[in-house]
């Protein structure tokens, strides 16, 4: 095989693998992840594959939080709410989605692109050592999304709908 024969070879193979990582990307919004959405039914997820079993959730929320792992494409966690019939209340992503093509590894300066408004936080960084970054709006300025840029490595390592529960 020629070399330019095995550099458009090479050139075809990455584009056709970026394609689908962009394909697999759920898009998030404040209504929820690709057809999760805060409010849903939990059973109905479960049964539907998009979502994992009802395990313990945050000790902080008290002894009856549950959540439940986010099924691939995406990586993370919904927490439930406490009474039946359990509904997302939250929703916590690590991967698999993007928020107007802002994602997990991405910077502050992409989410200040995206979202020209946001709201830059620094309070949350000595004790949990993320800069909490909130996209605000409805009547009352409420949490619509937001994301925990790591201190450290200055990369978005979480996504909260409507906001990140910080647990740990």
């Amino acid at each position: 095989m020629s070399r330019a024969r095995l550099i458009a070879l090479l050139t075809l193979c990455s584009l056709i693998v970026a394609a689908v990582a962009l394909a697999a990307s759920q898009p998030i919004t404040p209504a929820g992840v690709g057809s999760i959405h805060i409010g849903d039914n939990y059973l109905k997820l479960r049964k539907a594959g998009k979502i994992g079993k009802v395990v313990p959730g945050c000790e902080l929320a008290g002894p009856n939080a549950r959540s439940a792992k986010l099924l691939p494409p995406l990586k993370g966690f919904a927490s439930l709410s406490f009474h039946s019939p359990r509904r997302i209340a939250d929703i916590q992503i690590t991967g698999g989605a993007t928020a107007k093509g802002v994602g997990i590894g991405d910077t502050l300066a992409d989410i200040k692109a995206a979202y020209p408004k946001a709201n830059v936080d620094h309070s949350s960084e000595e004790v949990f050592a993320f800069t909490l970054v909130t996209v605000r709006g409805g009547g009352d300025n409420r949490s619509l999304i937001a994301f925990a840029v790591d201190t450290g490595t200055k990369k978005i390592t979480l996504i909260g709908i409507p906001y990140i529960a910080a647990c740990e």
